[in-house]
């Protein structure tokens, strides 16, 4: 069984590995503990973590219960958020507070904040008064902010100390966090004078001051500030860690590299999620919650899709005397929906990076209305001939022409100006997602194409 599992862990991922969830829910009881032992041994705590995602609720709990302290606290710092609440209720609560007191600060409020009120209150109960403090100091800050993600354990010393100083402390003093990257040099009130890192330390002469080797690049962040910009901080000045300040510019914790990782694939994951229309992952989440998330979004769509058909029927008349429009309408409405959301991607994109301001906000619109025009021009060509060969009509040819560069330009300007408007008035833009500009396209699409048809119409009405 071990040979097995070593095997398994070592060759394949474990996200993908059904023979090893297969062993592990087989064997998941007191009977078979020592094969289960003998198989989640060798995996990574996260590994572990995400193994138990795919496990139910007790099943959770029973394996939990065989690790040891030390494993138990790293399999809950790597839990899946979605299951985190639902877990822990199983667990013992005392045990949990402990762990959650050995944790690093930013894994321990990640933890926490996944509770629900309820679950928050008791393990919170149950940690020590100290913890329980700089806890809730962290929960204070607004959620996705560098206040929320910071660890506070992190290592600063004044500047006036000499390399050989440092060095004899770090040496002797025990309560260090495990890794560092640098060291955060301050002045007598605790207000960050620079930064120094590890290897610059070690290659100094000792009775350098340290306030001599101070790095150039600025490596402090505000609390309040968002993890979004946090994370474009990191990539502006290639950081690994960075130290966070209050509003009184003192030093209160740092954030590092790994958690900006996971920012990076939160909020990506949120903004592709919510141009689904989908709030935040549904894996493990129960029926009846999931379908209360989607339940809004397809009620929007249903009323954006009644509007579009609304105005189809405006032109009914049109409709029936050339059938051709019926045939020709579904392709000027895709085409100006996915042109809508290419502009929507790039522009939720360029906003969430932070490369859309106001100083180039013309010059992408012009662009953006510029290749618009230009995809309207050839696609307007493309099905113009398309709709000639086909109906051998050439006024037809010429309305469905017409209508794509109206659909697409259309499709370019409001992909465009949706989500710009959303962030201006402070509201996510994903959340203008291809709902919105989709329905937008077809009403042009079909305002435009259906009302060229019913004027030709009515003119060569006039002309017999």
């Amino acid at each position: 069984m071990n040979e097995i599992s070593s095997d398994l862990t070592q060759n394949e991922n474990i996200t993908f590995n059904n023979k090893l969830i297969n062993a592990v829910i087989a064997n998941c009881n007191e009977e078979n503990r020592a094969n289960l032992e003998g198989l989640i041994e060798p995996l990574h705590p996260a590994d572990l973590a995400d193994l138990l995602t795919f496990l139910n609720t007790d099943q959770r709990s029973y394996i939990l219960g065989t690790l040891k302290e030390d494993r138990y606290t790293e399999v809950l710092a790597e839990l899946d958020d979605t299951i985190i609440d639902e877990t822990v209720q199983n667990l013992e609560e005392k045990k949990v507070a402990r762990s959650i007191s050995e944790m690093e600060t930013d894994d321990a409020i990640n933890l926490i904040e996944s509770l629900e009120p309820k679950s928050k209150k008791k393990i919170l109960d149950q940690v020590n008064p100290a913890d329980r403090v700089i806890f809730e100091e962290s929960l204070n800050y607004p959620e996705d902010t560098a206040g929320r993600r910071m660890q506070k354990e992190f290592v600063s010393m004044p500047g006036f100390w000499s390399v050989g100083q440092a060095i004899d402390y770090l040496r002797k003093e025990i309560n260090l966090p495990d890794d560092f990257f640098e060291l955060f040099i301050v002045d007598p009130s605790n207000k960050p004078l620079g930064s120094a890192s590890v290897s610059k330390v070690l290659r100094s002469q000792r009775d350098t001051k340290l306030s001599d080797i101070l790095e150039d690049s600025p490596k402090f962040v505000k609390a309040s500030m968002d993890q979004e910009e946090v994370a474009l901080f990191f990539e502006q000045y290639s950081l690994v860690s960075a130290g966070v300040v209050d509003d009184q510019n003192r030093l209160i914790g740092r954030i590092t590299a790994d958690d900006i990782v996971w920012v990076l694939q939160e909020e990506a994951e949120e903004d592709i999620l919510r141009l689904g229309g989908v709030a935040e992952s549904e894996m493990n989440q129960s029926i009846g919650r999931s379908t209360k998330r989607r339940f809004i979004w397809l009620f929007i769509n249903l009323l954006t899709a009644i509007l579009a058909s609304y105005v189809i029927s405006l032109f009914d008349a049109s409709i029936e005397k050339m059938v051709a429009l019926a045939v020709l309408m579904p392709i000027v409405a895709s085409m100006g929906g996915n042109a809508g959301t290419q502009t929507l991607t790039l522009t939720v994109r360029s906003l969430a990076t932070k490369e859309l301001v106001e100083n180039n906000r013309r010059k992408v619109f012009i662009k953006e209305i510029g290749i618009s025009i230009l995809n309207g021009f050839i696609f307007a060509i493309l099905t113009g001939v398309a709709a000639l060969i086909w109906f051998e009509d050439m006024s037809l040819s010429i309305i469905v022409g017409a209508a794509m560069i109206i659909n697409i330009l259309s499709a370019g300007f409001f992909g465009f100006l949706i989500p710009y408007v959303f962030n201006r008035i402070k509201i996510d833009p994903a959340l203008a997602s291809s709902v919105f500009v989709t329905t937008i396209t077809d009403v042009f699409g079909f305002l435009s194409f259906l009302g060229l048809a019913s004027i030709y119409l009515f003119l060569s009405l006039i002309h017999i």
